[in-house]
Order: structure tokens, then C-alpha cells, then sequence
């Protein structure tokens, strides 16, 4: 039987970032300031952009891909850290455009490429990267559960039809050596995701976690990584 407390988690995430009228229109992560635009994906509610940021191992001179930018975060820290190049995808207009103005914000818009994909739809298909990483929509919701708005998409992915694609396409998109990374939480359906990487002739192998109390709850934040079986 599906287990609804990720979902339940989710859902109540989407209710605070419709319902926060006073939402603010900025907020400081990782010791820097940051625009946030209504209809993104806040970070300011979970730890979770912040804590899968500084695990990441950028490839210094190397190239990002990122599933999912959000408000830029994590793209704009890649480019910092050393990251010659930097492309961030998301599905939703207003995250794009979000990314985009973090991105100037703090001068790297030359080394951000921001884009709107579903997954990677809106990538040539001759790009390679040497880093991929994607902190996935990991709520799994009920049976017939429809996403409703691109915000939805942000926390549910109905079916795991999502994950069933990242982890079938996102192996050839790596340069030699390149690696997949996956951020996801001991309440969404992991075994689920074994067996999809199964599926696609692939393993999970645990990178990194660390367990966070968040509302009460005690969460645990992981890192998979994705190679062939």
C-alpha cells in the first residue's frame, strides 16, 4: 500500500506556498541574498535546496546540467564554485525567469544557459554534461491525482512517470566520466525508484543523507546516484 506521508508533507508544502500572502519577495540561503518570485518553489520551507547544494560536487571547469532550478539556487553556486558552464531547466515560466534574474544578480548570468524544459525536451541532442543532478518532485500522490499547475509539479509526480524518464534518458546525456545525481527523502517511494532504475538497466547507490526534524518530523535527505548495472 502507497504510504501518504510524503504526499501529506507535500501537499501541505503547496497549501503554505499558495496560502502565505506575506510572502517574502527575497530571502538569504547560503549567505547570500536572493529573488524570490511568486509561483516558485520556495526554499525558505525545507532545508533541502540549501543541504543538496553544498553536496554537490561541481566539476571544476566542467559542465552542470540541473533539473529544476527553482529560484536558481543551486545553479548560480555551481557557476561560482567553478562550473565553465551552467544549464538550469525547468518546466515552470516563473522559475525560468526566476534563475535568470539570480543568475545577474550575482554576475554570472554569462555562465547560466536557463531554459524551459520538461525534463530535458529543450536540450540539443548532442549536449553532454559532466554533472547531472535533479532534486526530484519525490511526493508520490494517489492514484488519478492530476498536477494542476506548474507550482504542482514542484512537489508530486503522479505515477513516478517523471522519475521513469530522468532515469531512462539522463545516462546518455553524461560526457565520459559524468555522473548522475538525485535528490530525494525517506518519504518518497525509494523502493519504487529502485525498481524504476532497474528497469532501466541502472542502480542507485546512496551518495549522501542526513536526517533533518522539519515541523515535527524527522526527515531523511538523501542523495542517490545513478550508474549502470
Amino acid at each position: 500500500m502507497r504510504d501518504s506521508t510524503g504526499f501529506d508533507r507535500a501537499s501541505d508544502l503547496l497549501r503554505r506556498h499558495t496560502g502565505d500572502t506575506g510572502r517574502p519577495g527575497e530571502f538569504t540561503l547560503l549567505d547570500r541574498e536572493w529573488e524570490l518570485l511568486d509561483g516558485v518553489f520556495s526554499p525558505t520551507y525545507t532545508p533541502v535546496t540549501g543541504l543538496f547544494t553544498t553536496w554537490l560536487p561541481f566539476p571544476d571547469g566542467g559542465s552542470f546540467l540541473e533539473i529544476g532550478s527553482g529560484t536558481g539556487v543551486t545553479a548560480v553556486v555551481a557557476a561560482q564554485e567553478g562550473c565553465a558552464s551552467v544549464t538550469a531547466l525547468d518546466l515552470s515560466e516563473e522559475a525560468v525567469e526566476n534563475t535568470r534574474r539570480n543568475a545577474a544578480r550575482h554576475g554570472a548570468g554569462d555562465r547560466v544557459r536557463v531554459l524551459r524544459s520538461d525534463l530535458f525536451s529543450a536540450l540539443g541532442p548532442e549536449e553532454r554534461f559532466d554533472l547531472i543532478y535533479w532534486n526530484s518532485n519525490f511526493a508520490e500522490p494517489p492514484e488519478g491525482f492530476v498536477n494542476e499547475t506548474d507550482l504542482h509539479h514542484a512537489f508530486f509526480d503522479p505515477g513516478y512517470d517523471a522519475h521513469r524518464r530522468f532515469l531512462r534518458e539522463a545516462p546518455a546525456r553524461l560526457n565520459p566520466g559524468g555522473r548522475v545525481l538525485l535528490g530525494f527523502s525517506s518519504i518518497g517511494n525509494v523502493e519504487l525508484l529502485r525498481a524504476l532504475a532497474a528497469e532501466s538497466g541502472q542502480k542507485l547507490t546512496l551518495f549522501r543523507s542526513q536526517g533533518r526534524e522539519v515541523d515535527t518530523m524527522v526527515i531523511e535527505f538523501q542523495m542517490w546516484e545513478l550508474t549502470a548495472e
